[in-house]
């Protein structure tokens, strides 16, 4: 008798692109969306195949199943610790991978909104630091939980302290407890928050109205704003005014300028 045909295992990730959006969705539901080294493969190749693409304007990063990302997949990292360096190699290989991952999408041309339903913990909740926006369901809950299983969360520390002031993000990394939806909107973790039956309608909100704008000069501006961050005040100013200055000779500086003064929409180029 034949043996039934295998079925085909489902992708890590899912790419949906529709009107200049890219919608990234997780897809290792069952797994809560822990960020495997295959997941993690996918996204870096998905972004940099995004980056040069000029269809794509917003880039989405949402998930299916039950949880937006639990954090890296501690049972692929644990059956490393029987490797004869007790797993030290693989797990610099996963870290690096890891931060790989998040400097890709600071350093993607385009916005990245995560979009967040269940819950995004440890390196979970350091994709949604790492996003440029991020709009949560109510029902969303955050948390940067090491230090409760003896592994503080040092690599999520670095996104969580770009975003939230100090205090709030050494409450999170010392107490390691869950934090609800508003509380992370309070923190600054997140943008907005809206009832479950309204996150798409939400991100859609922010998509269409970034995707209305220039992408030179969206791209211009994200670039710029994480560059002059890791800046003094000074050195700051000096890189920001340089910026708008090849800024304003751009072509579609030039039309948006000449569109305001005339009263008319602007017809972007892109260049």
């Amino acid at each position: 008798m034949s043996q039934p045909a295998s079925r085909p295992a489902e992708p890590v990730l899912i790419r949906e692109d529709r009107d200049g959006i890219a919608t990234l969705t997780l897809n290792r539901g069952p797994q809560r969306n822990s960020l495997s080294e295959a997941l993690m493969t996918a996204l870096i190749d998905e972004l940099a195949a995004i980056a040069t693409d000029p269809a794509v304007r917003v880039v989405v990063l949402a998930a299916n199943g039950p949880a937006f990302s639990a954090g890296h997949d501690l049972k692929e990292l644990t059956a490393h610790r029987g490797d004869a360096d007790r797993g030290r190699a693989y797990f610099r290989k996963i870290m690096q991978q890891c931060s790989t991952l998040m400097q890709a999408i600071v350093r993607l041309p385009k916005p990245v909104i995560a979009r967040v339903h269940g819950i995004a913990t440890a390196a979970g909740c350091q994709l949604v630091a790492s996003c440029d926006l991020a709009v949560a369901a109510e029902d969303a809950r955050f948390a940067t939980p090491g230090v409760n299983i003896g592994l503080f969360c040092s690599t999520p520390m670095v996104a969580l302290s770009r975003n939230l002031t100090r205090k709030h993000a050494m409450e999170m990394l010392l107490l390691g407890e869950m934090i609800d939806a508003h509380r992370a909107a309070e923190f600054g973790l997140v943008n907005r928050v809206v009832p479950a039956g309204e996150l798409d309608a939400a991100v859609a909100e922010f998509t269409s109205k970034i995707a209305a704008k220039s992408a030179l000069t969206v791209s211009i501006g994200k670039e710029a704003f994480y560059n002059q961050l890791e800046k003094g005040l000074s050195d700051a100013y000096d890189y920001a005014a340089e910026v708008m200055v090849t800024n304003m000779l751009a072509r579609d500086a030039e039309e948006g300028i000449g569109a305001f003064i005339e009263k008319r929409d602007p017809k972007w180029e892109d260049r």
